[in-house]
């Protein structure tokens, strides 16, 4: 029969036709995107990650941090023209200048977090993208190659993996991290309040000692420290928090803890003046409203921090409850210890270009860079509409790039990079409690402009912050949790 002659010729395979190899995964269909990662086969030469790209595939741009600016210059990048990489300890953005009010209950914490895969959908979409929760290590600009290690938490998870990833064009914005001026016990006792699972410690904190102090036989004078909030720095963030939480003691705290009301304080120690950048009479207003609402305002400075009180350079002892530390920001360890060029303060030097001086295809931007002195320009301050504003500055010039044919490692030579970067301060604002802000609208400090005070700029300050939140989800959030807190109070439940 024909049929069973077919069949014959199918059971004759000579044994070097057959495949030899018999792993489940031979018989599913290739993965071309697995092709990026390099073995992990441990040997001395070769590690595990991301291997160079070739000549006829997308070059890679790798952002190291998810701060202002790398999320900003990760949403404006082209992803048809590059393979995007992040690299950050944390999958979100944290929307500084709202994170105050968190610590307190008049926000949620997810409203002021944007998932990195919403700002940038290739990250988690294209097969030559990806998203890495790990820290950077170290950077090899002259192999093109950074050195990472996983982020891990807790005891029984699984151990850090070191990787390497080659990269066409690397993007530093590690940000900074907080200023300590190396007096003792700050890291120790202190909370800062720049993450947030730092917002979310403060508010467990403050919770637990009202609610510590409400126990029966508690002695006099443990009560008035356990409810004594102190925060150190008069900059935004420290009034801004103090603000805040002088509305919920106002508002809050007196009406549903009736018996220790009266014991909650918060006083707020700075060197020198207060919202030292703002207009003196804005100053002023915010000195006389914050002093209104509660805050005792001291001026000092701190010599040193033990666990249950702070001593100050005159010999004062200032017992607390909690701590809250906001005296500025510096350059971060990684920061220091990367061999590249550095600007004045300890920052990583870049030219008009957010160019790295004498190292190819390596950019800087946000709090970690800095001009070099030959450019004669003085170091942009820490703020976040710096940081966005080269984020999205550099978008535009790595698109270009590419857009020229030079995105690949060695290779933008002969590219005109155009206009160099130029910062234009757009003003500054803080709330300081009780439906009041301060808009200073002004360039810098000597010069004239807008400025105001009061509740009209207190709806301007959430205007221009609602407008600024990134996603119409967060925005949602926001408004949401304003009406609600409006509306029914503050939750106090501690989570």
């Amino acid at each position: 029969m024909a049929w069973l002659r077919n069949l014959s010729k199918f059971s004759t395979i000579k044994a070097p036709q057959r495949p030899k190899n018999t792993d489940p995964f031979f018989l599913l269909p290739s993965f071309s995107f697995l092709s990026h990662f390099s073995s992990n086969v441990p040997t001395e030469e070769k590690s595990s990650g991301l291997e160079p790209t070739k000549p006829h595939e997308k070059p890679r741009v790798v952002v190291l941090g998810s701060g202002w600016a790398g999320c900003r210059v990760m949403k404006d990048l082209d992803p048809d023209i590059y393979d995007i990489v992040c690299v950050s300890p944390r999958n979100h953005m944290v929307f500084t200048p709202l994170l105050a009010s968190t610590c307190v209950g008049t926000l949620e914490f997810r409203s002021v977090a944007e998932p990195i895969g919403r700002i940038q959908p290739a990250l988690s979409r294209l097969p030559g993208s990806y998203f890495f929760l790990a820290n950077c290590t170290a950077i090899d600009a002259h192999k093109h190659r950074v050195d990472c290690v996983t982020v891990t938490e807790g005891s029984e998870t699984i151990d850090p993996w070191k990787f390497t990833i080659s990269y066409d064009k690397l993007v530093i914005a590690l940000g900074s991290q907080p200023s300590t001026f190396g007096i003792q016990g700050v890291k120790e006792h202190a909370i800062f309040l720049r993450e947030v699972h730092h917002a979310q410690e403060i508010r467990r904190k403050l919770l637990l000692n009202l609610m510590l102090s409400d126990v029966p036989g508690i002695a006099e004078e443990e009560k008035q420290r356990l409810l004594h909030c102190v925060v150190v720095g008069g900059g935004p963030t420290g009034v801004e928090f103090s603000g805040e939480l002088s509305d919920f003691i106002m508002k809050d705290v007196r009406q549903r803890y009736v018996h220790v009301k009266d014991y909650i304080r918060v006083t707020l120690i700075e060197a020198n003046e207060i919202l030292s950048s703002f207009d003196d009479r804005l100053r002023h207003y915010a000195t006389n409203q914050l002093t209104k609402s509660g805050v005792r305002l001291v001026r000092g400075i701190v010599k040193d921090v033990k666990p249950k009180k702070i001593v100050l350079n005159d010999g004062t002892e200032v017992p607390y409850g909690l701590l809250v530390w906001s005296t500025g920001v510096g350059p971060s360890p990684i920061i220091q210890s990367l061999d590249l060029p550095k600007a004045p303060g300890g920052r990583i030097g870049v030219d008009e270009w957010l160019r790295v001086p004498s190292v190819p295809d390596v950019f800087s931007i946000g709090d970690c860079c800095g001009f070099v002195e030959s450019t004669g320009r003085p170091t942009l301050p820490a703020l976040a509409q710096v940081a966005e504003r080269q984020g999205k500055y550099l978008a535009v010039l790595l698109n270009n790039i590419g857009k020229a044919g030079a995105g690949h490692a060695n290779s933008e030579k002969e590219v005109e990079f155009g206009d160099p970067f130029v910062y234009k301060h757009l003003g500054s604002m803080a709330t300081i409690g009780r439906y009041k802000a301060l808009v200073d609208l002004r360039q810098s400090k000597g010069e004239k402009g807008l400025a105001l005070a009061g509740v009209l700029s207190f709806f301007i300050w959430r205007s221009a912050y609602i407008t600024r939140v990134i996603s119409w989800r967060n925005r949602f959030y926001v408004f949401v949790n304003w009406i609600t807190t409006l509306v029914f109070g503050r939750d106090i439940s501690r989570l």
